[in-house]
C-alpha cells in the first residue's frame, strides 16, 4: 500500500466504524453498485448524482447518505491526530462560523465543544441514525418513514460541517499527504448531490462558498 492517504486511513483503527453494508441481491445493493460504477467510469459528477430513470428517490438518497458517511469519516480519520482539544478547542470553520452540538440525550441545549469531541458525537449520532431500521429500513418492501428526507437533511448538514472544518483548519495536512484531489472529488460529489435534490439550505453552504464556486461551477 504505497498511497500515503490509504496508509494513514488504515493505520487509524479508532476512526474505523463498521461500514453499513447493503445486502447483495437487494435493490439498494444494485443501486450502490450502479452509483459506484458511474464514479469509477469517471462520469461527470453532476450527471452521476442524478436519479436513474424508474428508481425510487428515497432508495437513491439512502445509498448516497451511507456512502458519504463512510467517505467523510475516512477523510476526518486521516487528519484526526492533528485535530486535538489544544489545536481545535472549538468546532469551527474559521472565525465566522462556530458549530455547537445538540442532541436528545446529554446536550439538550446547543453546547460549544472541541472539534474532536464534536466529531466523535457527530459520527456516533449519524451511525445511530443509519442503523435505525425506523429511519433507514433495510428490508425490501418496508417503506421509508414520512420524515425520511427531513432526517437526511439534518445528517447531511452536519456532515457538511466536517468538510468545513477540514478544509479551513486542516487542509495543509491533506495537501501534505497528497490527498487533495481525493478530498476535492468527495466534496464535489457531496455538493452536487445535495444541490441536485435540495437537501441543504443554501445558507448552510456559505462557509465554503468561495471555494465551491471555483471548484464546482
Amino acid at each position: 500500500m504505497s498511497n500515503p492517504f490509504l496508509k494513514q486511513v488504515f493505520n487509524k483503527d479508532k476512526t474505523f466504524r463498521p461500514k453499513r453494508k447493503f445486502e447483495p441481491g437487494t435493490q439498494r445493493f444494485e443501486l450502490h453498485k450502479r452509483a459506484q460504477a458511474s464514479l469509477n467510469a469517471g462520469l461527470d459528477l453532476r450527471v452521476a448524482v442524478q436519479l436513474p430513470p424508474g428508481e425510487d428517490l428515497n432508495d437513491w438518497v439512502a445509498v448516497h447518505v451511507v456512502d458519504f458517511f463512510n467517505r467523510v469519516n475516512l477523510i476526518y480519520g486521516t487528519i484526526s491526530d492533528g485535530c486535538t482539544k489544544q489545536s481545535c478547542p472549538v468546532m469551527s470553520g474559521g472565525p465566522k462560523y462556530e458549530y455547537r452540538w445538540q442532541d436528545e440525550q446529554r446536550y439538550r441545549k446547543p453546547t460549544a465543544l472541541s472539534a474532536p469531541r464534536y466529531m466523535d458525537l457527530l459520527m456516533d449520532w449519524i451511525e445511530m441514525q443509519i442503523n435505525n431500521e425506523d429511519i433507514f429500513p433495510t428490508n425490501v418492501g418496508t417503506p421509508f418513514p414520512k420524515n425520511f428526507l427531513q432526517a437526511v437533511r439534518k445528517i447531511l448538514s452536519r456532515l457538511f460541517r466536517v468538510f468545513v472544518h477540514v478544509y479551513i483548519h486542516h487542509f495543509d495536512r491533506i495537501a501534505q499527504m497528497g490527498s487533495e484531489a481525493h478530498v476535492n472529488t468527495c466534496y464535489k460529489h457531496f455538493y452536487y448531490f445535495v444541490t441536485e435534490f435540495s437537501l441543504m439550505d443554501p445558507k448552510e453552504l456559505e462557509p465554503l462558498k468561495e471555494m465551491t464556486s471555483r471548484m464546482c461551477h
